[in-house]
């Protein structure tokens, strides 16, 4: 059993590695998609003048389904393209990764939506912006072990990203209740998802053409 179950992580290892530059031809839409997603969230948060802590946790829940939806789609796309199985072991291994840190946010999510009912408090929205920089970065850096070493770049920055705001959130203390949460989120999530997407699809190796 436990040779078998070796030989099937090594196999898992080595597919990895010889698809990295598929997965890096992936990632660009995928990353493109989340980055425009994550404008277009901070933009109707910001809009439509969205101020309860309710309103903030069911835009940005909504923003991330929809951002996985996509890209579940796209993966499932290339996937198609590539004709190989959706739910491979190589897929598997990534959505393990992502698992602890998105579940734990979710629950975060779930339980400001079950205890804020008809309040507002830039406090709470502010921590959650923080916590979920922090958790997110978490969760790609994971994930990045099985991906471009790129990706747990990406998730430091988030991760760094969440450590700033809370420095000068400590520093200040005063004056940041203006700060428009929504256009942060959407700046953090939005904007370091599309930089990165814009980056992938450059400097991603062409195929030669015949």
């Amino acid at each position: 059993m436990e040779t078998n179950w070796a030989a099937d992580n090594l196999q898992t290892i080595r597919t990895l590695m010889e698809r990295s530059a598929l997965y890096r031809r992936a990632l660009a839409p995928i990353m493109i998609f989340a980055g425009t997603m994550g404008i277009a969230g901070g933009l109707t948060g910001a809009l439509g003048q969205i101020q309860s802590n309710r309103g903030f946790v069911w835009l940005w829940l909504c923003t991330a389904i929809a951002s996985l939806t996509g890209a579940l789609f796209l993966v499932r796309r290339q996937a198609l393209k590539d004709s190989e199985p959706f739910w491979s072991p190589p897929t598997r291994r990534v959505s393990e990764a992502l698992l602890p840190a998105f579940f734990v946010g979710l629950i975060t999510a779930v339980m400001i939506l079950v205890s804020s009912a008809g309040t507002q408090s830039w406090e709470v929205q502010f921590f959650l912006v923080v916590f979920w920089c922090w958790l997110y970065g978490c969760a790609i850096h994971a994930a990045g072990f099985f991906m471009p070493r790129g990706v747990r770049w990406l998730g430091w920055i988030f991760i760094m990203t969440g450590c700033i705001l809370l420095a000068i959130a400590s520093v200040l203390k005063q004056g940041l209740e203006n700060v428009p949460l929504h256009l942060l989120m959407g700046g953090i999530f939005g904007g370091l998802h599309f930089v990165y997407g814009v980056y992938l699809h450059f400097t991603e190796p062409k195929k030669n053409v015949a």
